[in-house]
């Protein structure tokens, strides 16, 4: 009997929690670049890239051929146990990427998650202190720390009860939303007032472009108060770029065009092409806060993981990929504003790099977001054959991360797409 995606959709619905959601009952069998194949051999064109994990592509070339050499050496000693060069090497090239003019040290882990939880653990012991402040609408994880910093509750941690404590709430500043930079520094003055007094706050953690959250960029206005604000007390400004990183925005980290250098910096998804690696790169000083034995983790930093990395970070030298990750916007953005002008719900487009976004209104009114209009696109888009994500507090925005590798043409194509969805929508 061949396989169809609604059989295997039978099969996951009996074998995994229903917690595992699923946003296209597609099941994929094969990808390319931005190709996806499923299971029924209709291709699609991805816009989703794995959740921004495949800025370079399905498959590039150039990953594949670095991890099937590896895979002749070796696999897995545990970096803890028996050292290997590749991670050494991509934490010096991280290390010369990450914005700031100092001396940097950088450790290798899994998943944006652990990257976090670990920044976490290196601010406190730097520190001397517990606590730490997070953004409305910022996404950190799926882990107990990192739900305690991520700014919605459901689905992340809706019936699981209290996250951790010690990690207090400030505005991220949206002015479409009515948040302006005064008054996202007026609310950390508040939790200095309210809360827990500066010498008890580790860390302020921040996306510089939020992801979950919808995509809005952070002001560099906002950026250079929030960066003085830790200075003059202390604090550990730690910038979350596990969706923002390796290319997405068209600087190699998205602090680049900031304004400001954080203290530590996480990094996870695109960076390894599609195999699972993350990490965290710092002051050298804080990053040597932890006594030995207390960073690291069974398979964190994988050679394969750190061979591909290496393979992802030569790609996007040799291809120009910064360059090609601002065209990319740049087409997207056009395409998606014309789209705009026909369409009184589209009620911004948006983007850093090409990392964009697309928010949805009823009648173009910024107090009602079209969460169900949004739904509706994606669908439709699905039917077409184009792979599209939601986001945002109130899921009323359209992301595209489509990988920055993808060809004009197929670009073109899902503007097209998107453009006859709103047109049957309308």
């Amino acid at each position: 009997m061949s396989k169809t995606n609604e059989s295997l959709m039978q099969r996951r619905t009996a074998a995994v929690p229903r917690g595992v959601g699923q946003i296209h009952p597609i099941f994929a069998e094969k990808a390319l670049n931005a190709t996806v194949t499923d299971v029924e051999g209709r291709e699609f064109i991805d816009f989703a890239g794995g959740i921004a994990v495949l800025n370079t592509g399905h498959l590039h070339p150039k990953v594949i051929a670095a991890v099937q050499e590896q895979l002749t050496k070796l696999s897995h000693t545990c970096f803890q146990v028996l050292a290997y060069e590749p991670y050494v090497e991509v934490c010096e090239k991280i290390n010369a990427k990450v914005p700031g003019d100092f001396d940097k040290k950088t450790l290798l882990v899994t998943t944006g998650s652990e990257a976090v939880e670990n920044a976490v653990k290196i601010a406190r012991a730097a520190t001397g202190r517990a606590g730490v402040i997070a953004f409305t609408g910022g996404y950190h994880g799926r882990t107990m720390m990192t739900l305690g910093l991520t700014g919605k509750v459901v689905p992340y941690s809706a019936g699981m009860g209290l996250m951790p404590g010690g990690v207090f709430r400030a505005q991220y500043p949206c002015e479409m939303h009515g948040v302006s930079t005064d008054d996202a520094i007026a609310s950390i003055e508040r939790i200095f007032k309210n809360d827990a007094e500066p010498k008890d706050i580790a860390a302020i953690i921040i996306e510089p472009v939020q992801g979950e959250g919808g995509f809005y960029v952070a002001p560099k206005d906002f950026m250079k108060r929030l960066r003085a604000l830790c200075d003059q007390h202390g604090i550990l400004l730690v910038a979350d770029e596990v969706q923002t990183g390796a290319g997405r925005t068209g600087t190699f980290f998205a602090m680049e065009q900031m304004g400001v250098t954080p203290d530590l910096t996480t990094f996870a998804k695109s960076i390894a092409g599609g195999f699972p690696l993350a990490g965290v790169c710092g002051k050298a000083e804080y990053m040597d806060a932890i006594a030995p034995g207390g960073l690291g983790g069974t398979y964190a930093g994988s050679p394969i993981a750190c061979a591909a990395a290496l393979a992802v970070m030569e790609v996007f030298e040799e291809e120009s990929l910064l360059d090609r990750s601002k065209a990319v916007g740049e087409r997207l953005v056009t395409g998606l504003k014309a789209i705009q002008a026909k369409h009184k719900s589209i009620g911004d487009v948006r983007a850093l790099g090409s990392m964009i976004a697309v928010e949805l209104f009823e009648d173009g009114d910024h107090h009602k977001p079209a969460a169900a209009l949004v739904g509706q696109v994606v669908a439709k888009a699905r039917e077409k054959g184009l792979i599209l994500l939601s986001c945002g507090t109130y899921g009323n925005v359209l992301r595209v991360l489509v990988p920055v590798t993808a060809p004009d043409a197929q670009l073109d194509q899902g503007l097209a797409i998107i453009a006859e969805c709103f047109d049957e929508l309308a």
